[in-house]
């Protein structure tokens, strides 16, 4: 008996010390892929900042980032970031980070930047998980079609032309896939309306009377 217990007992120290281990090598392999996976969105974050404003500033974008309060027009339920291109120390544009919540497949995170005047400086997909060769050609080693919205603003075209073809809009589609780019194009609109009712707070300019 004392043998048989100290089989049982040596055993199950065996099998402890396994899951331990398991366990270890688990968490470390998930803490490993998510740091991967960060720095891999920060690296993809930084490119498309470049792509969206490569001149015309004097400040570092990524160190500009700060947090704005969650807002419906930006399609957060969390706190989501803006970064500050300035010239001589003055607000010229503003890239805020935002989601697309209605997407295909799921919430679609892009960066929309907009310059001092209204208009869309450029805008990127940063993250998503749409459908490979159909929606997924909203990114930009996949088709130009993002590049649809260069130049855009409120009034051009008018809010109600803000949709895409097939909803008597303005905007293309995609071919075979129109809930993705009905989700973008609502989603920049959005967040002209955003910058346009928010000038005074992202562009810090004192109110007139």
């Amino acid at each position: 008996m004392p043998s048989l217990l100290h089989s049982i007992g040596k055993n199950s120290v065996l099998l402890g010390f396994v899951v331990a281990l398991s366990t270890a090598a688990t968490v470390m392999t998930f803490m490993y892929t998510r740091t991967t996976i960060i720095e891999q969105e920060e690296i993809a974050r930084s490119k498309a900042l470049r792509e969206i404003l490569p001149t015309g500033y004097d400040n570092n974008l990524l160190a500009s980032q700060r947090q704005i309060a969650p807002h419906g027009l930006l399609g957060e339920t969390s706190a989501a970031s803006v970064f500050t291109a300035l010239a001589q120390g003055k607000p010229v544009a503003v890239i805020l980070s935002l989601a697309a919540p209605d997407g295909y497949t799921g919430p679609i995170q892009l960066l929309v930047g907009v310059n001092k005047i209204g208009n869309i400086a450029g805008v990127r997909v940063t993250s998503h998980k749409e459908t490979p060769g159909l929606g997924d050609k909203i990114e930009l080693t996949k088709s130009d079609w993002i590049l649809v919205f260069n130049g855009r603003s409120l009034t051009d075209p008018l809010p109600p032309q803000w949709r895409v073809r097939k909803d008597g809009g303005e905007f293309d589609g995609l071919t075979g896939a129109t809930i993705t780019p009905r989700a973008i194009v609502k989603a920049v609109r959005n967040t002209l309306q955003y910058v346009a009712e928010n000038r005074v707070h992202l562009f810090d300019e004192s109110p007139t009377d």
